[in-house]
């Protein structure tokens, strides 16, 4: 089964955690997430992100794999910002990884140093004001661990790049009483891995379709 597909099909959380749709009760139709607004109306950063690879680390486990990129953030939006970025991954396996998490230390400046970029920082150094310019913009790396080598589908979520919100009343599935839900316009690119995940070459994977980028509320 396809990523979309298992998303349309799950539980209303991790609907909403995968940022697709929202199934509002057994009785009534589903209802698709809003949109954002098509001219932004709150701030918004420029984002530019290199594509998504793979990498064995050596780690204290052994040696272990794990999904990386490198981004720059530019903010031209007319106002400082305090920038706090939140990157997740979700594969069609199920895997819903926040970066940072089960990534060692080790791993980070691992990386870092093989990147060979004095500019670059982790996702804790990034974190902070954010201020105006092409002069002030920043480049960051997210990484996360590989759970598993028969990926199919890969989705990249990245928030914490505008300050538009929606809020939805849904149901509870636990109670079934109505609570309010807060969506972040989220970017978002899809990948698609051929085969097995190759974590030998670190080559770059295809982005899905026609490798465009989007922002979605999430």
């Amino acid at each position: 089964m396809g990523l979309i597909s298992r998303v349309v099909n799950t539980t209303l959380p991790a609907a909403l955690a995968m940022g697709s749709f929202l199934v509002l009760g057994a009785a009534t139709r589903p209802a698709v997430a809003p949109e954002p607004d098509p001219v932004p109306t709150r701030w918004q950063l420029d984002l530019d992100i290199v594509d998504l690879r793979v990498r064995t680390m050596p780690t204290d486990e052994g040696p272990r794999p794990f999904f990386y990129l490198t981004y720059q953030v530019t903010n031209n939006s007319g106002e400082d910002i305090l920038f706090a970025p939140r990157w997740e991954l979700a594969t069609d396996e199920g895997d819903l990884l926040r970066s940072g998490h089960d990534v060692p230390m080790a791993v980070t400046r691992e990386l870092l140093a093989m990147l060979e970029n004095p500019f670059l920082e982790s996702q804790v150094e990034i974190s902070g004001p954010l201020l105006q310019g092409e002069e002030n913009a920043r480049e960051g790396l997210v990484i996360w661990p590989v759970t598993g080598l028969h990926i199919d589908e890969i989705q990249l979520f990245g928030a914490g790049f505008s300050g538009e919100t929606a809020t939805l009343e849904v149901p509870d599935p636990a109670t079934g009483q109505l609570k309010r839900v807060v969506l972040r316009k989220t970017f978002e690119v899809d990948y698609q891995v051929l085969g097995d995940l190759d974590i030998v070459s670190s080559a770059p994977l295809t982005r899905a379709g026609t490798g465009r980028t989007r922002w979605i509320m999430r």
